[in-house]
C-alpha cells in the first residue's frame, strides 16, 4: 500500500510542477478574472473614443425632434441637425466628424422616409435603431391623421397576460418553477463543460503519462517495486487530486469575482442562467455524476494508455473515448430544450453518457429517485467491469513495447498478463 501512495505522490507533483500545467492554468485565471471585468475593460477601450454622431437634415422639419427625443434614451449614439446638403454632410462624415449622415423626407401621404449614408456598412445598429425609431414615428403619425386615439393603439399592442401553472402529479410533486430551471440550467451548462474538459484533459494526461513511463523504459522498473493493477489505479486518482487542485482553483476564484462583482454581473445571461435557487440535492448529484464520469473514463483511458508504448501514438487509441464524451456532450446540449424526450430518458441510462445526460435531467426535471438510483448503480458496476477488465489488460499492456495503437492489442494484453 505504501507503494501505492509513492507512485500516486510522484504522479501528482510531476504533473503539478511541469509548465504546461502551469501555464494552462495561469491562461484560466486570466479568462476568468478578465470575463468577470469585462466591462472595465470594454470601458478601458473606449474612454477615449468620443460618443458617435449622426448627422441629420430633416426637410419634414417636425420629424427630427419627435426622433431625437427617442434616441436620447439610448446613449449609444446621438444626434445632430444638420445645416447644409448631402455632399457636405458626406464630407464631414469622411473628415470622421459625424459617423453617417440620416436625410428624412415626406412621402405622397406625408409618412417619413429616410436615406442612411455611411462608411461603415459593416456596423449596422445604428441604421437598426434608427429605423426602429422612425417606424414608431410613422405609426404615431399614422394613428394621428386616422383619429385614432393614441391610448387605444397602445392597449392594442401591449402583450397579452400569459402565466404559466404547474399541475401536481400523481406523486405528489410539481414541476420546477422558471427560477429553479434556470438556476438548474446553469448549473448543468457549468457541469457539463468540467466534465467535458476534465475527461479530455485529464484522460490524455493519464494516458500520456503511462505511454512516457514505457518509452523511457521506467515502467520496467516500476513493475519490479510494485504491481501493475497499484500503478493503475495510483495514476488514476493521482491525476484526479491534479484535476481537483485546478478545477476547485478555478472555482474558488470564479467565486470570488462573482461576489466582488455581483451589482455588475445582472440581466441578460446571468438572469437567465444564474445559481440561484438551486436545491441541496442538485449539487450532491452534481459531484457524484462528475466524480463517477471521471473515474468511468479515467479508467478507460488508463487501459488504451497501458496499450501503446509511444506517447505519438497515445492519441490514436484515445480517439474512441474522446467520440464517446463529445457524444455525451452533444446529447446533453440537445436534451437542455427537450429534457423529456425519449431519446434523452433512454441515453441517461447508458454509462458512458449517464454523467452528463442523467444529470441533466436531475437538474431540469423532477425525476423518480429509483431512476437516479439505477443510473448511478449501473456506473458503478461499469467502472467496477471496467477495473477488472483494465487491470489484466494493464498489468499485460504494459509489457507490450513496439508500436501499437490498434484495439486488437487488448487480446495479446490479456494473454501476456495471463503468463505473469
Amino acid at each position: 500500500m505504501n507503494k501505492f501512495w509513492i507512485v500516486l505522490a510522484h504522479t501528482y507533483w510531476t504533473r503539478f510542477k511541469s509548465k504546461s500545467f502551469i501555464i494552462t492554468t495561469a491562461i484560466f485565471l486570466v479568462f476568468i478574472l478578465g470575463l468577470a471585468n469585462i466591462q472595465s475593460i470594454i470601458d478601458l477601450f473606449d474612454s477615449d473614443n468620443e460618443q458617435d454622431v449622426v448627422a441629420v437634415i430633416d426637410e419634414t422639419e417636425e420629424v427630427y425632434d419627435l426622433l431625437a427625443e427617442n434616441i436620447a434614451i439610448d446613449d449609444s449614439f446621438e444626434l445632430e441637425l444638420f445645416d447644409g446638403t448631402v455632399e457636405e454632410a458626406e464630407e464631414s462624415v469622411k473628415e470622421e466628424v459625424y459617423v453617417g449622415v440620416l436625410k428624412i423626407e415626406s412621402d405622397q401621404d406625408d409618412f417619413p422616409v429616410a436615406t442612411y449614408h455611411t462608411e461603415q456598412l459593416s456596423n449596422t445598429s445604428i441604421e437598426s435603431q434608427l429605423e426602429t425609431q422612425l417606424q414608431q414615428i410613422k405609426v404615431a403619425l399614422a394613428t394621428n391623421q386616422s383619429g385614432i386615439d393614441q391610448t387605444v393603439l397602445e392597449s392594442i399592442y401591449s402583450p397579452v397576460d400569459f402565466d404559466t401553472v404547474a399541475i401536481e402529479t400523481a406523486d405528489g410533486t410539481t414541476a420546477k418553477t422558471e427560477e429553479e430551471l434556470s438556476g438548474a440550467r446553469g448549473l448543468v451548462y457549468v457541469i457539463l463543460f468540467l466534465l467535458y474538459f476534465a475527461v479530455i484533459t485529464y484522460g490524455n494526461m493519464i494516458a500520456q503519462d503511462i505511454a512516457n513511463e514505457k518509452s523511457s523504459r521506467v515502467m520496467e522498473i516500476l513493475i519490479s517495486s510494485s504491481s501493475p493493477v497499484s500503478q493503475m489505479f495510483a495514476k488514476i486518482v493521482g491525476i484526479a487530486l491534479l484535476g481537483l487542485t485546478q478545477i476547485g482553483l478555478f472555482m474558488v476564484v470564479g467565486f470570488v469575482m462573482l461576489q466582488q462583482k455581483q451589482d455588475e454581473l445582472v440581466g441578460g445571461f446571468f438572469d437567465a442562467f444564474g445559481l440561484s435557487d438551486i436545491s441541496v440535492s442538485t449539487f450532491v448529484y452534481a459531484i457524484v455524476f462528475f466524480l463517477l464520469g471521471y473515474l468511468l473514463y479515467a479508467t478507460l483511458s488508463a487501459m488504451l494508455g497501458s496499450l501503446v508504448s509511444r506517447i505519438e501514438d497515445v492519441q490514436q487509441l484515445m480517439t474512441p473515448v474522446i467520440l464517446l464524451i463529445v457524444v455525451a456532450f452533444m446529447l446533453a446540449i440537445f436534451g437542455l430544450s427537450v429534457p423529456e424526450s425519449t431519446v434523452i430518458t433512454v441515453t441517461s441510462f447508458i454509462p458512458f453518457f449517464t454523467p452528463m445526460v442523467m444529470f441533466l435531467r436531475v437538474g431540469m426535471l423532477d425525476i423518480p429517485f429509483w431512476e437516479v438510483a439505477l443510473s448511478i448503480g449501473i456506473m458503478i458496476a461499469t467502472i467496477a467491469i471496467l477495473a477488472i477488465i483494465g487491470a489484466r489488460v494493464y498489468r499485460g499492456g504494459v509489457l507490450m513495447y513496439g508500436r501499437s495503437a490498434s484495439l486488437k492489442d487488448f487480446k495479446k494484453a490479456i494473454q501476456l498478463s495471463k503468463k505473469e
